[in-house]
């Protein structure tokens, strides 16, 4: 299997500086307002920020759904690297996410790596989209402390 052929990347400078922008995914009471696309909201139910931790939570969607999700976490590496798999319930992926400093701002990087490659190109169009709702809720989480 090549990686490249199941991962979906997703990038964005950011003008913030990184140990912030990796402090609003450390921050659970942060991230819980911001995580997902736009008009989603999450109540988390586990949030074990270390290698070996579950993060366990619901995605409420704009549409009154709910979204069950969980995700282990595997490497963290303050304020450079998020690395988990995501288990549950329907599409399970491992994330890597990087907080690149670049002259003071943050270079965030999403690989989500799937387990085929026809379920990451089921996906490919949704995800990127979803991806860049979520960096746009993260920017504007960021300004309201600028």
């Amino acid at each position: 299997m090549n990686t490249s052929d199941t991962a979906i990347i997703t990038t964005r400078l950011i003008d913030i500086p990184r140990e912030r922008v990796f402090g609003a995914f450390s921050d659970p009471l942060q991230l819980a307002k911001w995580w997902g696309p736009e008009g989603f909201t999450n109540t988390f139910e586990k949030f074990e920020f270390r290698p070996g931790g579950g993060w366990k939570f619901v995605m409420h969607g704009p549409n009154g759904a709910d979204y069950p999700n969980e995700s282990e976490f595997l490497e963290i590496v303050e304020p450079e690297k998020i690395v988990f798999d995501h288990l549950r319930p329907m599409h399970h992926y491992h994330m890597v996410m990087t907080f690149a400093d670049e002259g003071g701002n943050t270079r965030l990087t999403w690989n989500m790596t799937f387990q085929d490659q026809a379920e990451s190109e089921k996906l490919r169009d949704f995800i990127l989209k979803a991806n860049e709702q979520n960096f746009d809720r993260l920017e504007a989480h960021l300004a309201r402390f600028n």
